[in-house]
């Protein structure tokens, strides 16, 4: 078992600078539509869009929101949802810090003039397909809270055919699987009493670039402040570690 959570870690003391809300409305319905078109449009045969409905819910889309985006990707509701892709960009910010970026879009050409400019503006440059996708590898991941008992932790994730966990925080776990068994890991977590607050998949970086200069930690959390809001963008993840104490300032 080892240390794969970096971003992660990120993700969380990023949270405490910015306060962000998360994804917008149209971000949430595009991956309920993607998802309920790549699959059974039932979320209890759809891994996928049970998933992608409960994170939606959690973050306040209404129900008809929800309801119309699952008519979308059945293609029983107009709306254009056969023309929305899913495009992976790369790039670099300050200091050649690797980003990694996922979108489902109905425009490439909008899309990536959008990238273009959001990361020229804040001191990075979209790449080419390839220039940075090689650092990382994608995993599918299990967070887990109210861990008592580590060991039994263990012995599920093992059973769940798991490959490691990480405790992130006090009882809270990420458990780290192969992309293809992410449902049978959740479910079986869930099945040994484990509250599973989040299944998903994630890019992971093999390697870390320490950000420990102000302006340029600075420029790089506004770049992916600005990518994150960007509508089709749905995943954004890059290879650098920072301080809590450079946090702290960016505050």
């Amino acid at each position: 078992m080892a240390g794969h959570s970096k971003w992660a870690n990120i993700k969380r003391q990023k949270a405490v600078v910015d306060a962000k809300k998360g994804k917008t409305f149209t971000q949430w319905s595009r991956a309920i539509i993607v998802a309920a078109r790549s699959g059974v449009p039932d979320p209890v045969g759809n891994f996928q869009l049970r998933t992608a409905i409960e994170k939606a819910k959690a973050a306040g889309l209404p129900n008809e929101n929800i309801e119309r985006a699952i008519a979308k990707g059945a293609g029983t509701l107009s709306g254009g949802a056969s023309s929305l892709e899913a495009i992976r960009y790369e790039g670099y910010g300050p200091g050649g810090v690797a980003i990694l970026l996922e979108a489902l879009t109905d425009n490439r050409n909008r899309t990536a003039a959008d990238l273009r400019v959001a990361f020229s503006k804040n001191g990075g440059n979209l790449g080419e397909t390839g220039c940075v996708s090689w650092m990382f590898s994608q995993k599918g991941v299990c967070t887990v809270e109210g861990i008592v008992d580590e060991e039994q932790l263990l012995e599920a994730s093992l059973e769940g055919s798991a490959e490691f966990y990480e405790m992130t925080e006090e009882q809270i776990a990420e458990v780290f699987t192969e992309v293809v068994n992410l449902e049978n890991l959740s479910q079986t977590l869930k099945e040994k009493g484990f509250k599973v607050t989040d299944a998903e998949l994630r890019w992971i970086p093999g390697n870390n670039v320490e950000v420990t200069d102000p302006d340029q930690a600075r420029s790089l959390l506004k770049l992916i402040d600005t990518l994150e809001s960007l509508d089709d963008v749905q995943n954004v993840t890059a290879n650098f570690d920072m301080s809590e104490e450079l946090m702290a300032v960016m505050a």
